[in-house]
């Protein structure tokens, strides 16, 4: 898929992984809306993005992913300003096993009920041009981390997620491909946060920054180039590719067909 004219949404978008996939996506020709509950990060970063591509590139939209209304309106405004939605990166999450219930909301239903509401508009079914829909998981979502078990569990869950979108759109025609994203330990605000966010696990703080210590940690660029490729190779459907700082590895998962 070339990028030039095509629409992208990326919630979590002002900040972190989501201002990098933003930033690639426009370098590459995109148009991108920008979803994000940091209305001050986020109308800074407007301004800032508008002087580099222009103000017809991209949109501010403040969007919590945990209500329907306001991501059915954040489609709707995206779709009307740009002509349709043609990408969309479920990228908002949070790491905090204090508030596990909250962790679930966002991480895991703000990524199913991103990606079913916006069927709608990319679905060929309904009169969508098709597109991409790239998901935001982690290594976390591959194997457990064990002083984040909530984070665990929601981060497989999008990899399960993803995995079963991408078969259900080859055998319903959606038109739509569907890719999981699996980074290690990024350099970002949630990664900094990660050990005043244990609750009841920070006894595992050390053996947090020890594992840390031994993967490594990974840029937010490095990140962006994953979700170029997964974009705009068209062969790339149903993947999750593991991202560290050895490079990118696309997981072999086992066959039950």
């Amino acid at each position: 898929m070339a990028l030039n004219g095509k629409a992208a949404v990326v919630t979590g978008a002002v900040m972190g992984i989501g201002k990098a996939i933003t930033e690639i996506l426009l370098k590459n020709g995109a148009k991108v809306a920008l979803l994000d509950v940091n209305e001050t990060a986020g109308k800074s970063l407007i301004e800032v993005l508008n002087k580099e591509y222009g103000p017809d590139r991209t949109l501010f939209l403040n969007c919590n992913v945990e209500s329907e209304e306001q991501i059915k309106a954040a489609f709707r405004k995206t779709s009307e300003t740009f002509g349709g939605i043609d990408i969309l990166c479920n990228n908002a999450g949070i790491l905090n096993e204090n508030t596990w219930e909250k962790t679930v909301s966002i991480n895991m239903m703000g990524v199913i009920r991103g990606t079913y509401l916006v069927l709608e508009h990319m679905s060929k079914l309904s009169r969508g041009r098709g597109g991409v829909v790239v998901n935001t998981s982690s290594m976390a979502g591959l194997g457990p981390l064990p002083s984040c078990p909530v984070y665990t569990a929601t981060k497989h869950g999008v990899v399960g997620f993803t995995r079963a979108m991408a078969a259900a759109s080859t055998a319903s025609g959606y038109g739509i491909r569907f890719n999981v994203l699996c980074p290690g330990f990024v350099q970002t605000n949630l990664f900094s946060a990660i050990k005043s966010n244990l609750g009841q696990f920070s006894h595992l703080a050390d053996a947090t920054q020890q594992l840390m210590d031994v993967l490594g940690i990974i840029d937010m660029s490095d990140v962006a180039e994953s979700v170029l490729e997964m974009v705009t190779d068209e062969t790339k459907n149903g993947e999750a590719c593991l991202i560290s700082p050895k490079g990118r590895e696309y997981v072999n998962f086992p066959s039950f067909q």
